[in-house]
């Protein structure tokens, strides 16, 4: 064995650890292995057909960062299946089997649904208290309350967290039921990938019929799918017609889906919509108030929380990601969070009017021309330092300065994988955290785009 390989696979665990959750981790992850390299192609260990399936069509784009942020350039990988590694059984497939649940974790559903998604880490105000009503009437009875469940509202307010708190309690109280958990760009490749061959085609639909409960997020990316409108049709009749329950998620109302076939619309405006509004500001001081009692923050002024609160209404997600600035500033300087410590770390990330938003074209063109790269090589496949991390800044302000989904920001970004994205996330909110140069970096960064947002408004 290849000991230089496994050093730099334990490092490049460790990196996509990070990337993921738990439990996501430790089912396609912890049993994996190097099995050395071959010229320029790492190979990597899998102990079962299923799992070097699912790494193959999910996960080789994480890797493949992973692998380079450690060997400092671009490494093919490929996945092969190694004894060594064999478990005794190959897992069933997650979708279709009822397992228990691990560390609060249904992990029949896919992906694993996240740990703070749950009724009790929701706050309730005005503004989506009736949705989390419905929400929760349909975990406690499912099929027998609101079939099928239609959430909508803006990006960042709630609506993944009602999905996926759903499926947090059925799993803890029914525990014989199955439940799946999935984007619908998920559902999308999923079953674009099973049209190769007649086998496949119906382990998908095996894969989605064979639940006690879908919960299917972003619906509105059904637009201009025939194909895919045509398969999840019948899916949903399926289910409904054998008694199980589905809830769906959406930016906006059925009505408003453009090129939605009229006969999916009518199944969707046939159970119960509700939508969810941006929260009043005793909701956000709530939000707040809970998210620094669960993560061990200490604030003792309380106009810390009211000045964060006050400056960012609309969107649940900037409010978290705002805290997450503050936090990181004090962490860098060694500093209390007080009210002036505040306002610096966040001057440049307070939102503009309307007419000034930033655009995910900005903020490339900004970071292309502070990392001296061109756009193709930000959009392109290289993956040399001085071009993936000033992509990974770009990936990380994308989410947090604009409303731009996962799936779209990747798709802005040379049509790369939605799990690229987060891995880009996810390094950037740590190294802000740890490395002033990087934190100070995002900040001018952010300064000049604000800056620029403002002299056009």
């Amino acid at each position: 064995m290849d000991k230089h390989a496994e050093t730099i696979w334990r490092r490049a665990k460790e990196s996509i650890r990070c990337s993921l959750s738990s439990a996501t981790y430790e089912i396609w992850f912890d049993k994996t292995n190097s099995a050395g390299m071959e010229e320029k192609t790492f190979l990597l260990a899998a102990p079962n057909a299923f799992t070097k399936d699912t790494i193959e069509t999910r996960y080789l784009p994480l890797i493949e960062n992973s692998l380079e942020e450690v060997i400092g350039e671009q490494t093919d990988v490929r996945v092969v299946i190694s004894p060594r590694v064999r478990g005794e059984t190959e897992p069933a497939e997650p979708a279709t089997v009822s397992r228990p649940v691990i560390g609060g974790i249904p992990s029949g559903s896919t992906p694993p649904l996240n740990a703070d998604y749950t009724f009790e880490r929701f706050v309730i105000g005005s503004s989506n208290r009736f949705a989390h009503a419905a929400a929760l009437a349909v975990a406690e009875a499912p099929a027998a309350a609101y079939n099928p469940l239609f959430i909508y509202g803006g990006v960042g307010l709630g609506k993944t967290h009602l999905l996926q708190a759903i499926g947090h309690y059925v799993a803890t109280n029914n525990p014989e039921m199955t439940v799946k958990y999935l984007t619908i760009e998920m559902f999308t490749n999923d079953f674009i990938n099973s049209l190769r061959d007649k086998q496949r085609i119906e382990g998908f639909k095996r894969r989605y019929r064979e639940n006690d409960i879908l919960l299917i997020d972003d619906i509105q990316f059904l637009e201009n799918k025939e194909q895919t409108q045509e398969e999840f049709f019948h899916t949903f009749n399926t289910l409904y017609e054998a008694g199980k329950q589905i809830a769906i998620s959406s930016d906006r109302p059925p009505r408003e889906i453009a090129t939605l076939e009229e006969r999916l619309r009518s199944r969707f405006e046939s159970g119960l919509i509700t939508d969810i509004q941006p929260p009043d500001l005793e909701t956000r001081l709530a939000i707040l108030g809970m998210k620094i009692a669960a993560d061990g923050i200490v604030i003792e002024d309380r106009e810390v929380l009211t000045f964060i609160a006050n400056g960012f209404p609309a969107n649940i997600r900037e409010l978290e990601g705002a805290l997450i600035r503050v936090v990181a500033l004090a962490s860098l300087t060694g500093s209390d969070i007080t009210l002036p410590l505040t306002k610096e770390a966040l001057k440049n990330l307070l939102p503009m009017n309307l007419d000034s938003r930033i655009t995910t074209d900005q903020i490339q063109n900004e970071v292309c021309r502070t990392a001296g790269i061109s756009m193709a090589d930000l959009k392109g496949v290289k993956r040399s330092h001085n071009i993936v991390f000033p992509r990974q800044v770009a990936m990380y302000l994308c989410r947090e300065l604009t409303d731009s989904s996962l799936s779209s920001i990747g798709d802005k970004f040379g049509g790369r994988d939605h799990t690229t994205v987060i891995h880009a996330i996810t390094k950037i909110s740590n190294l802000i955290k740890e490395e002033r140069d990087v934190y100070n970096q995002v900040q001018q960064i952010t300064s000049r785009l604000k800056n620029s947002g403002r002299r056009r408004g």
